[in-house]
């Protein structure tokens, strides 16, 4: 199934000069995934929009603030990991890593998807890439031999163009989410994606409402 301009708008919240830059490789990432349905397309698109800021994000970006770590990482980095999202206060450790992306990557991610200690380097190596940011270094690997492109040597190629929708697609078609579209379970797929059912920290509302009016217009 084909999308236009006006569609990818609608499902991603592009603007149009982002949406004729990135029309292609989007649909040759889905037709190569079988995201090919107005239910898959619609999940997709909605939650691509969000992860890479409406298509103009390719690579994440961890200059956080220890209070926006708070809310980011409770477990991790909240005074009081179960507080409400607004009245979550940063620790120490947050204080201590305030504004100083390398370090957060290397603490946040390290000895978890396959990445070595934080010191490896590995957290920083490996950060979220492409429009759906994967993330450590055994996703990267995985989607490697998906695709059958070296991105564990060079991780920053899957900020390109090509790549940064194709690993999207794979992570979408390999994680089941075509199938979970098919039985309209948005709610399961943002949880996927995210880590976090639908909610203010990840622009849950946000998600669902484009997946609704995208899989109108599709259909």
């Amino acid at each position: 199934m084909k999308i236009t301009k006006e569609v990818l708008i609608l499902g991603s919240g592009c603007s149009p000069l982002a949406a004729t830059k990135w029309l292609m490789p989007i649909q040759a990432a889905m037709d190569q995934f079988a995201i090919n349905r107005p239910s898959r397309i619609a999940a997709f698109l909605a939650n691509v929009g969000v992860e890479s800021g409406g298509l103009t994000a390719t690579v994440e970006n961890l200059n956080y603030s220890a209070e926006t770590m708070a809310k980011v990482w409770p477990g991790r980095y909240a005074t009081n990991p179960k507080a409400k999202y607004a009245d979550r206060l940063p620790n120490a450790l947050a204080m201590s890593l305030n504004r100083k992306p390398e370090l957060i990557a290397n603490e946040t991610y390290c000895d978890r998807n396959g990445n070595g200690p934080k010191e490896s380097g590995d957290g920083w190596k490996y950060i979220g890439r492409g429009l759906i940011q994967i993330t450590g270094r055994s996703k990267y690997s995985a989607f490697s031999k998906a695709v059958g492109i070296d991105v564990i040597s060079s991780p920053e190629r899957v900020e390109e163009l090509a790549l940064a929708a194709q690993s999207a697609a794979w992570f979408f078609s390999s994680n089941g989410c075509n199938e979970m579209a098919d039985r309209n379970e948005i709610s399961r797929i943002i949880q996927t994606i995210n880590g976090a059912l639908p909610g203010e920290a990840n622009h849950g509302t946000l998600r669902i409402t484009r997946y609704n009016s995208t899989r109108r217009a599709l259909i």
